[in-house]
């Protein structure tokens, strides 16, 4: 019988009898909860089938679906989002910022810097990879809209696009994350609750979130998730085709990125049997160790003196439009702020199921202060650094009417070798940047295979391998069959379901500021 929490010690409030996998069901070695496992592999699979049987139609109805939340909630989206920047700010800076994630005596798991690194290569590594160079040329040429109405083409515009590009990975994004990883790590780690999303409410259902409501919020933190990686992983064997293309003339075509998903896939499945320490803290350091060498040849090879310029222009421009770029009311640029920001922020608000509980997972021992500084503050700072290196060096090219970035902005997934290749050295930094974005796409895989697997096994972080390597394989194979049998189109309704459950997200997420700070103030 729970003990009523009045009687309690104030610490052993919001904690419950309930245990991780209490319901769970064994089935062909694996051990999961139901209905949480059947319901999300049974909504699955019939979407990859009817997306098969009828791509338009599925792409027509779910970018409608999409268009719809971005157009009729907007103001929720941009709201929310400033709610969540504004909240993990303040949890620096108040007393709850000490409290420790396990208690005041937990020590880390991880040194900092495989801390710092898996957290980052999970939450937008790859995403720096395909978005560095192609946005801010897009914002400066007018490719799909311009921050603010600057006027394209022009140094105003180029100041505009840098900032704005910095606005859509700075503070917002990471405070989406933070909320999600935050409340999971706390009421896991301070509570005792299982690792998995429904226990972030537990301060404001009790008892309930045990039952149907805590098995919706599962599912659709699963379906997101899964959709989520699965379209990535379709979007980067393009980028990563295009590369291969760019260096060795390999045709870009369907065939060709579903081996680059097979061949990614097996990686991570690898990793994933090898878990944390053995798998994803390996490929993470690696990442870092391949990026910072990449950005740092590219600051060398353009200039050290015109990057730093490139760098302060990049803040202050970030710094001077993040209120104007904040608002929702009265904008005069709607293409562009319905096109890039709010999708955008409904796309992150998806991903951070995966992204938050990755981080969550990986941040045992650390205070909150300390967690959200790193989380928030110092990911917003390696943007800033990645961004003037690379994307400011793609706008001079365009000014000085150097490469192909010149003409436009034609396929994106080659804009960051278009680039490169006006660069010295561009088949090595080429085949750099291939390997980056294939073995990111490996760690956002196998990580997100870990999430999937603790929130499908009821929060159980001990789930036997068979399992994990079921999620590894599912996310290849939805990736792979939707790209070769529904093409393109089966690919874009796929990325619009995953956008169009952010939503229903950026609700719960504001649910789980409150529960957060309830849970924190009774560890203070």
């Amino acid at each position: 019988m729970n003990q009523s929490v009045k009687d309690r010690p104030k610490s052993a409030e919001y904690t419950s009898d309930y245990k991780a996998g209490q319901d769970n069901v064994q089935v062909m070695g694996m051990d999961v909860h139901n209905p949480v496992f059947t319901t999300s592999a049974l909504a699955i699979l019939t979407f990859i089938v009817l997306a098969l049987l009828f791509p338009a139609d599925a792409k027509e109805m779910l970018v409608g679906a999409r268009t719809w939340s971005i157009e009729t909630f907007d103001w929720l989206f941009m709201i929310a989002g400033n709610v969540f920047v504004l909240f993990c700010l303040a949890l620096i800076i108040l007393p709850v910022g000490k409290v420790r994630l396990g208690g005041a005596s937990a020590k880390p798991d991880f040194s900092r810097m495989s801390w710092f690194s898996m957290l980052f290569a999970a939450g937008m590594g790859i995403g720096l990879m395909f978005w560095s160079v192609a946005e801010p040329v897009a914002y400066y040429t007018d490719w799909w809209g311009t921050p603010l109405n600057a006027e394209a083409k022009t140094p105003e515009g180029a100041s505009a696009a840098m900032g704005a590009t910095m606005f859509h990975w700075g503070l917002h994004p990471w405070a989406i994350y933070g909320v999600v990883a935050l409340a999971l790590g706390f009421f896991t780690y301070n509570k005792g609750l299982p690792l998995t999303i429904r226990s972030a409410f537990y301060p404001l259902f009790g008892e309930r979130v045990w039952g149907p409501t805590g098995h919706i919020i599962d599912i659709v933190a699963v379906l997101a998730t899964i959709f989520g990686l699965a379209t990535s992983l379709g979007l980067g064997a393009s980028q990563a085709g295009g590369g291969l293309n760019f260096l060795f003339g390999i045709e870009n075509n369907i065939s060709t990125q579903v081996a680059i998903i097979v061949v990614v896939s097996a990686i991570a499945i690898f990793s994933v049997v090898r878990g944390l320490d053995g798998g994803v803290k390996l490929l993470s350091n690696l990442n870092m160790g391949i990026a910072g060498a990449l950005m740092l040849f590219v600051i060398l090879a353009g200039s050290l003196g015109a990057f730093f310029g490139n760098w302060f222009s990049t803040v202050g421009s970030y710094a001077e439009n993040i209120f104007q770029l904040s608002n929702w009311i009265d904008r005069e640029d709607e293409k562009f702020y319905k096109g890039w920001t709010v999708f955008y922020w409904a796309w992150w608000v998806s991903w951070s199921p995966f992204v938050g509980m990755f981080i969550a997972r990986v941040s045992r021992g650390r205070t909150v202060r300390e967690f959200m500084i790193a989380v928030l503050l110092i990911p917003t700072l390696v943007s800033s650094v990645w961004m003037a290196a690379f994307g400011a060096q793609a706008l001079d090219q365009i000014q000085n009417n150097v490469g192909q970035l010149a003409g436009g902005l034609g396929d994106v997934s080659l804009a960051m070798f278009q680039m490169l290749e006006n660069l010295p050295m561009a088949e090595i930094t080429s085949a750099m940047a291939i390997i980056l974005v294939l073995v990111f796409f490996i760690t956002s895989s196998d990580s997100g295979s870990l999430v999937i697997d603790s929130i499908t096994a009821g929060g159980k972080v001990d789930a036997p391998v068979p399992q994990r390597i079921f999620w590894a394989v599912l996310q290849g194979v939805i990736a792979g069959v939707l790209l070769y049998g529904g093409g393109s189109e089966a690919l874009t309704a796929l990325q619009a379901g995953a956008i169009t459950t952010g939503l229903p997200f950026t609700a719960i997420l504001l649910l789980m500021c409150v529960s957060i700070y309830k849970g924190l103030k009774t560890e203070v």
